[in-house]
């Protein structure tokens, strides 16, 4: 019984130390670019690990932030991100919600032509050309409506919703209520932590969304913050190759607009870590 208690002991112990390195190895990237984005130009051209910013310095911000059109980047990004969020969010959950109901004609064969959206896409060239037939390019609904449903996400959002007992919408439809009454006052808000997953998977992806953006975004009032940060750091290098650029480093620079733009997500994310772990593991142990 000793001997039993006492590998057990052992056990902990190095599930303890394995997860603290995990921890560390997970969070020192983060802590690398603060440090570089702090750092004095020669010690962050120095390199090397990053305990502590060297001779701290914050010119490397006030380049990025003082960039012209660095505010209405950030505008555009949050209308996208918490636009592009609500929609996505809405429409996915309207989109798993009869794949649920009973008696429904065709599930099955519903459920499997999503499935095959993920298996399969028309590609870069008929999305761009479908765009630019609907006049969304140089939009930022262009960004926003194209990736406004995912076949993952509603698949997610299926699985919660069969979690659901079926004697709720029994009672409302022997109340008098629809389904679309059901839906919206006895369903969702029953759905919070799948939502709140959900949500946060698109406000993640839409604000660092880099790709979109670039091919349908021409007009530099409309760029998103990934874009400008893009034009910032292609800026800084050539400045530093010419020799015109002293007060920070390129490092410095590009380390500082890795940190301003996951410090919204960051800041997000926390209040809905509760909703994302619970919505994750209902929609990867129900199927």
């Amino acid at each position: 019984m000793n001997f039993a208690k006492h590998r057990w002991g052992l056990f902990h112990w190095f599930n303890g130390i394995f997860f603290l390195l995990f921890a560390t190895a997970t969070f020192y990237p983060l802590w690398h670019e603060i440090s570089v984005s702090l750092s004095s130009p020669e010690g962050a051209a120095r390199g090397g690990f990053f305990f502590l910013p060297r001779e701290i310095n914050g010119e490397a911000y006030q380049t990025v932030l003082d960039s012209p059109y660095i505010w209405r980047a950030y505008t555009n990004s949050a209308f996208i991100t918490m636009t592009g969020t609500i929609l996505s969010t809405f429409l996915t959950a309207c989109t798993a919600y009869p794949l649920v109901i009973r008696g429904l004609p065709a599930k099955r064969s519903i459920t499997l032509a999503i499935l095959f959206t993920m298996l399969f896409s028309g590609g870069m060239i008929p999305a761009y050309l479908l765009v630019k037939s609907l006049g969304l390019v140089n939009t930022l609904w262009a960004v926003i409506i194209p990736s406004a449903i995912s076949a993952y996400n509603v698949l997610v959002m299926r699985s919660f919703f069969e979690t659901l007992p079926y004697e709720l919408e029994e009672s409302a439809m022997m109340d008098g209520a629809n389904p679309i009454v059901t839906f919206c006052l006895i369903i969702l808000p029953l759905s919070t932590p799948v939502l709140a997953t959900i949500a946060l998977w698109e406000a993640v992806g839409l604000w660092n969304n880099f790709l979109q953006s670039l091919i349908y975004l021409n007009d530099k009032s409309l760029y998103t913050l990934p874009l400008l940060l893009r034009d910032i750091i292609n800026g800084q290098q050539a400045a530093m190759q010419s020799g015109e650029f002293s007060k920070t480093s390129t490092d410095s620079v590009i380390a500082a607009t890795v940190i301003l733009t996951i410090l919204p997500i960051l800041c997000i994310y926390p209040f809905l870590q509760k909703y994302f772990t619970k919505g994750v593991m209902i929609g990867a142990i129900k199927s």
